[in-house]
């Protein structure tokens, strides 16, 4: 039988997630690819490495609710956190796709804070 493999915080293989979120990201691209089926928010730093991603299928969402512009703003929110903590302030938007998701996430970035 195999050994666990320990996780990626735990003490005994001496990693730490603290090295990660230790940089900080004042400007960032938030990419939202909109479709029919569901929406994709990827916020890349400016050289293009992702920072933090998240669609309206991994939020909770299921079926015909995924069209929602709700759902895409609940996406957007969840995504803004998470990069927020890490410090960011400006960010540039990418939007792609058809539907009024992409307005809805548009509406959200700007109610966050970020310019």
């Amino acid at each position: 039988m195999a050994k666990p493999i320990p996780k990626v915080g735990s003490h005994r293989n001496g990693r730490s997630s603290a090295q990660k979120s230790a940089c900080r990201i004042p400007k960032g691209v938030i990419h939202v690819q909109a479709s029919f089926n569901n929406t994709i928010v990827t916020v890349t730093d400016v050289r293009g490495q992702v920072i933090s991603w998240s669609s309206i299928g991994t939020s909770g969402f299921k079926g015909t609710r995924k069209g929602a512009p709700f759902a895409a703003q609940t996406t957007i929110g969840k995504v803004i956190r998470a990069v927020v903590e890490q410090g960011m302030q400006q960010a540039e938007v990418m939007i792609k796709g058809p539907g009024l998701r992409g307005d809805a996430v548009l509406r959200a970035i700007r109610r966050s804070g970020i310019l």
